[in-house]
């Protein structure tokens, strides 16, 4: 029985095998009917032979190729010194020395995004309603080449100034907006990461120029006076003033004052109200942080930081310092800013365990390079100032402010009568320009008041002597 049993169990496996391999040879043979009815289309001739010419690239392989192409192109355009460039506007124009004219699109942009920031420029524009109170102006510039410069720049243009610019700063540059300019234009000499000869070499194409000779200056740190004084003297007879926004311009015009060679009438823009006030503590005071940021990416708080100088500047930088939880020094000589520093609860000494120094003085030889060698490791050195002379490896960080400098070449052209020194600009002016942008209301005065306090109903409200 066991015998028999065994010999059926065997015929069913046999038998299920059998019908197991029939269906999966049914479900493998239904298929391989099916492909062989598919005929694939040929490739036209043509495309085959473009394929065997140019070779089988994916897109991924197309595109990396691109994008190398295109990086190898810049990597090469920074390469070449823009001396040797020839290159042209769409006008034809190649009245400009630039990093690369193809950037002129993308700082349009940067330009267009500026003026929003700027409405006291821009409403100034609109104010002369298609006048040209600067025609006759031939302004010559030296400043930082940013996209709010730009703005000032072309504002000036609109007014009917021709200019010429150059940058004060090498560091500061926007070569995309450098190609903007000159796309629109204007003869602009400058790009990112000049050579010391290449920096005075854009000073003299921007000064030296066939057939043009300036009759404004607008200065930020006073090379570009001093090389006008030291190279081409025989233009200040037709030079109506210059303009200079900067304490190391204006300290290096009142010695050239005293020493009785200042050749022409000259604002010391720095000591405006607007400037002082405004520029100097409040753009400060965003800008610090800004350019430290984007250069370092290190956390402030906790950290010791000393701050050189506490003028409108440092008090600016110190708020913004402090407000991110550094512990602040300040190092002062004059004992008013230093009681004030005191009173915001800075310490009044140094220390040799800060992590930063910034320097805000306009002064030399503030940081030497003994004092360089016994900083704590890894100190991180800032000059906030304009000249390099505190010291000699930095430059300045740009600051985007006010800029009250855009509005003084206007009272060059409304008054030719001035003296050697003329200091007297309309700061409220300015102000009232700025209150509309945040669409503010002044109070206005009685004329009970305005008797009772001395003033003009509509101001002047601040004595000369305010700063």
């Amino acid at each position: 029985m066991l015998a028999a049993a065994e010999a059926r169990r065997s015929a069913y496996l046999h038998s299920a095998e059998e019908a197991s391999a029939a269906r999966d040879g049914e479900v493998r043979e239904a298929p391989r009917t099916e492909r062989q009815q598919i005929e694939v289309p040929q490739p036209p001739h043509e495309f085959k032979d473009r394929l065997t010419k140019t070779g089988h690239r994916s897109l991924s392989c197309s595109l990396s190729r691109s994008s190398t192409d295109n990086l190898s192109s810049e990597s090469t355009d920074e390469e070449i010194s823009p001396q040797n460039k020839e290159q042209k506007n769409s006008k034809g124009s190649n009245d400009f020395c630039i990093r690369s004219i193809r950037q002129a699109a993308f700082g349009r942009r940067e330009i267009e995004m500026a003026e929003q920031e700027m409405p006291a420029l821009v409403m100034l524009r609109k104010a002369t309603q298609g006048e040209k109170p600067l025609a006759g102006a031939k302004i010559v510039g030296c400043t930082h080449i940013t996209a709010h410069t730009a703005v000032l720049i072309e504002t000036l243009s609109l007014l009917g100034a021709q200019c010429r610019w150059t940058a004060c700063n090498i560091y500061s540059i926007q070569n995309e907006v450098s190609a903007a300019l000159a796309e629109g234009g204007v003869p602009v000499f400058a790009w990112k990461g000049e050579s010391e000869e290449d920096y005075f070499w854009c000073i003299d194409k921007c000064v030296n120029a066939e057939g043009w000779e300036p009759n404004l200056i607008l200065d930020d740190g006073g090379d570009l006076t001093h090389w006008i004084y030291r190279k081409y003297p025989q233009l200040f007879e037709n030079i109506k003033g210059i303009v200079e926004e900067s304490v190391s311009g204006v300290h290096r015009l009142y010695q050239l004052y005293k020493a009785g060679k200042l050749c022409s009438p000259a604002i010391n823009v720095n000591e405006s109200v607007i400037k002082q006030k405004f520029d100097n503590f409040y753009c400060c005071k965003e800008s610090v942080l800004d350019g430290l940021k984007r250069t370092t990416d290190v956390t402030l708080s906790g950290k010791q930081v000393v701050v050189c100088g506490y003028g409108e500047v440092g008090k600016g930088c110190c708020a913004a310092l402090k407000g991110l939880g550094a512990i602040v020094y300040v190092t002062e000589i004059d004992p008013i800013c230093a009681l004030q520093a005191c009173m915001e609860g800075h310490y009044t000494n140094t220390s040799n365990t800060c992590k930063f120094v910034f320097l805000l003085l306009g002064n030399k030889n503030v940081v030497t390079r003994e004092l360089l060698e016994s900083m704590k490791s890894g100190c991180i050195v800032c000059n906030m100032g304009h000249s390099n002379t505190e010291i000699d490896v930095v430059r300045s960080k740009p600051r985007n402010g006010l800029h009250h400098s855009h509005y003084s070449p206007l009272y060059f052209y409304s008054d030719n009568k001035m003296s050697v020194m003329y200091f007297v600009l309309s700061d409220e002016y300015v102000a009232v320009l700025h209150l509309q942008s945040y669409d503010a209301h002044l109070t206005e005065l009685t004329d009970e008041q305005a008797k009772y306090m001395g003033v003009n109903k509509s101001g002047p409200f601040k004595p000369s002597y305010y700063r």
